[in-house]
Order: C-alpha cells, then structure tokens, then sequence
C-alpha cells in the first residue's frame, strides 16, 4: 500500500452512537488529541502487519437517520461519552464525514423491490469509492440490532451486505443481525471471494466470560450454573426492548459458554431496557460452581461501561485488518478474528486468550514479505 493510498469505510448506522464515536475518535487519534487506547492494532506485535494508516481512512455511510454527525458528537459530549472540547477539536472531520451519509432503507412506506434497494445502496457504494478514489471500502454494520429473521425477505442488514457483494466490498458484521448469514445471499457470497468477519462484536459482559470460562475449565472446577443480566440505556436498550432482537444478541452471549463449557450449565442472560443509563450499561454475571469435594461456591462480576466507546477502537481495529486481507487476497471468513466476535464466522477457539494468539499470528502473515 503506497502512503497516498486511502481506504474507505463504509459504515451502515453511520450516525449511531458507535460510529460516531469512531469516526471522532480516529480523528482525534490522528491529531495527537488521545492516545489510542483499546485499539489493539495499534500495540507492538501488529506494528509489522503494515495496516492502513488512521489517517488513510475515509469514512461515509448509511444511515435512516438524519441528526448530523457534529451534533450527534455534541450530544454524545453531554452523555459522558467524549470527552470536553472533542467535538469541536474534529469538527471538520465529523463534517466532512457527515456529507458522505446516503439515506438507507428500506424506509417506512418504501414500495421499491429488493433489487431496487440493493442497487440503491451499491449505486452509493461505488460513488463513495469512484467518486474518492479510494484503493478499496470496507463495510461495517454498526445499526441497531434486528430481530431475529422469520420472513422470506431480506432483512435490512441482509440487503446493506447484498449491496457489499455487488461492489466487491469486504464486509463486517458488527452487530448480532443476520447481515451475509442469510441463505439467499450463500451463493453470491462464495462467488464473490471476498472476506468478510462477523458476527456481534465482544465489548463487555461476553468478553469477560470468554476470559473467566477457560478458568474454570483449566483448574477443573464444574460450573453449575452461569446467569446474567444487562441494563442498558441508549439506542442500544431501545432497540433491545424487543424480544426478538434481544434474543439474537443472547444467543452469541450464551454461545460462548456453550463453546467452552458445554451445553450443561444451567442459566439465562436477561436485556432490560433502562432508559435512565442513557449511553452507559452495567452487565452482571452469577457463577455457581462446585471446588474439592463437591464444596459449593459462586463468582458474581459487575461490569459497567459505555459501549460505544468500548466499541469504536474494534470497528477501526476490524476496518484495517478486513482492508489489509482484502490487499492481500485473502477470501472467505476470517476466522482468526473472532477475538473481536460474540458469534464468529466458523469454528474458532471460544477462549479471548487462544484468540488472541490466532489474531497476532494472523497479523503476522498479513504482513509477510512487506519488510
């Protein structure tokens, strides 16, 4: 990749409070404004995999909203989330990012076929790319949950990821909704040969579990029983109010201990919608589990955080890492970065640490050759 190249991304949700967030906090990083804390790419073992720089990316996006990206940053500002005199520090860049935004869909009343909105939305895509002159784009679906999909139709997701595969655009999905993982899209995909990560990415109560879960199963202490709850506020805890949608982000939550511990441990994971918390969540966690000689003992965690600034370094870090394999022909699933995913493509390892060790030796190879 030679200095003048840039990359696109392309984010669907491009206003929400994630992207938002990315796009002021690639900006800031950039500057020199804020160290870039929680970008695991941005550590010594990936320096050698020759990433696109932060200050090659060009972001656009979708979005059914139309409260301007300065604004969203404003009130993100008032919410805790960025930090005193950001917004107006990146202001140019929320800008100009903001007027890369096309209207999504399918909107309320919308009587145009899929392939009209398909078109649509790649028709975007290309202008993006074409029209900037960018090497490649990378699309990331950072929107609210869906629930989960019933219908013969394409859900939204599906149809943003169809608009990927008609433009040759690397996709990753961000969120739990079912994006390329529909049926319809299974012979595009595999003829398109590009890669693509997914799904719902590991921000906070599920990566802690895919921490504290190898624990217990490397020291031989039997797990009984694991349940959770999740008070959320925000976009996120609205959208998650429906029982549909809150029920396909549970399944990659319990898919993780599934994975590692087995389909034995009894428990739930429970999603209550509060809207008080506004950006900011709290995941709790009780672990019933049996020591030496059948004693009986429990771990409880409370964790509490603000997802989207959890969030924005992983869709940078996913942005580069997806952009690079596509510079270097890499196709299919990216299996070695389910580090960042509830519910990943394949059948990886569910542990963070084997994880991350497939991650650092994926980075390794991505940059074979170059040095």
């Amino acid at each position: 990749m030679t200095s003048e190249a840039r990359t696109g991304v392309w984010l669907v949700g491009a206003r929400g409070s994630v992207a938002t967030t990315a796009v002021a906090g690639c900006a800031a990083v950039t500057a020199g404004l804020h160290p870039p804390t929680g970008m695991v790419t941005e550590t010594a073992p990936f320096a050698a995999a020759t990433l696109p720089p932060l200050a090659s990316l060009v972001f656009g996006g979708h979005d059914t909203a139309d409260c301007p990206l300065p604004k969203r940053a404003e009130a993100l500002t008032a919410a805790g989330v960025l930090p005193p005199g950001l917004a107006a520090a990146v202001a140019a860049e929320l800008e100009a990012a903001d007027a890369r935004i096309r209207p999504g869909g399918p909107q309320p009343g919308d009587t145009r076929t899929e392939d009209e909105i398909v078109a649509a939305l790649a028709a975007d895509l290309t202008d993006f790319r074409v029209g900037l002159d960018l090497e490649r784009v990378v699309v990331v679906n950072v929107a609210s949950t869906e629930p989960a999909s019933g219908g013969v139709g394409l859900p939204p997701s599906s149809l943003y990821a169809a608009a990927a595969l008609r433009t040759g655009c690397p996709y990753v999905n961000f969120t739990p909704s079912t994006g390329l993982r529909h049926p319809r899209l299974s012979a595009a995909l595999e003829a398109s040969g590009l890669p693509h990560a997914g799904r719902d990415g590991k921000t906070g109560q599920t990566l802690l579990r895919s921490v504290l879960a190898p624990m217990f199963r490397e020291r031989a202490l039997t797990v009984r029983a694991w349940s959770g709850s999740n008070l959320l506020g925000g976009g996120d805890g609205a959208a998650l109010a429906d029982p549909a949608a809150a029920a396909a982000k549970n399944a990659g939550k319990e898919r993780v201990l599934d994975d590692i511990l087995g389909p034995d441990v009894e428990g739930q994971v429970h999603i209550d919608d509060v809207p008080a918390l506004g950006e900011w969540k709290t995941a709790w966690d009780h672990v019933a589990f049996d020591g030496f000689l059948g004693s009986r003992m429990i771990l409880q965690t409370i964790w509490q955080g603000c997802d989207s600034a959890l969030a924005a370094p992983l869709v940078l870090d996913l942005a580069r890492l997806t952009a690079k394999a596509h510079a270097r022909g890499l196709t299919g699933p990216l299996e070695d970065l389910a580090f960042y995913f509830k519910d990943p493509d394949g059948t990886p390892p569910a542990s963070l640490a084997e994880q991350y060790t497939r991650l650092v030796a994926f980075a390794a190879r991505l940059g074979e050759g170059e040095r």
